[in-house]
């Protein structure tokens, strides 16, 4: 589990993706190695989420391919037959967190209280999600629940963007930032590449800047 959060963490941001139709996962995957930023949440609120977790992880071995909005057990075994690396859930599952655990699976569920963070550091997990991060206060609440778990460390997402993303990277608890700006559902449907090449382009080279301050 840790070889994964350390891979997230030189990553910096890790790119949310929804895609209706798999077709469209080899290029994309394409672009995020091609621009120095190897990895992705694959996002279960479609059908074509398992093909492209496929796709991707055939196509590109190196890349950190995880499933997330993962609801259900079968969801787990879906993604990881498809070659996901790691789960990511909206909210703390215990069944999900538990059934992960057990097959040593990396799996980042969301944590938003103290208690739900209790529930993660009792099962060992050093990493969870936060999520939705804009709603329930941002850095700010990151910084509070991390005080009494001075062990746990974040993965906002939700509300995450190019204009914010200084804020909570350079939170020394806040592990990456997931986020979909420079992976936007509609510019994948629509062709729009050359866009999504240099909206990574510009991610790589702010979080580098961030974290070489």
């Amino acid at each position: 589990m840790m070889e994964i959060a350390e891979k997230i963490h030189e990553y910096g941001v890790v790119p949310v993706v929804v895609l209706d139709d798999a077709k469209d996962a080899e290029k994309l995957a394409d672009v995020l190695c091609e621009e120095g930023l190897p990895c992705a949440e694959v996002t279960f609120r479609t059908d074509a989420a398992g093909e492209a977790i496929r796709i991707m992880a055939k196509a590109h071995p190196e890349m950190l391919v995880g499933a997330g909005t993962v609801l259900t057990i079968q969801q787990v075994d879906q993604a990881l037959e498809a070659g996901a690396k790691f789960i990511v859930s909206p909210g703390f599952d215990p069944e999900i967190v538990d059934y992960c655990i057990d097959k040593n699976i990396a799996v980042f569920p969301g944590c938003v209280t103290p208690s739900e963070a209790a529930q993660a550091v009792k099962r060992g997990l050093k990493v969870v999600k936060f999520f939705p991060a804009g709603q329930f206060g941002g850095v700010s609440t990151v910084k509070a629940l991390a005080a009494p778990y001075t062990k746990l460390q974040f993965l906002p997402t939700g509300g995450v963007n190019k204009e914010n993303l200084q804020s909570y990277l350079s939170c020394d608890k806040v592990i990456a930032c997931g986020g979909s700006w420079m992976v936007k559902k509609e510019l994948i449907e629509n062709g729009g590449l050359d866009q999504i090449r240099q909206m990574v382009k510009e991610t790589v080279e702010t979080v580098r800047a961030i974290r070489n301050q």
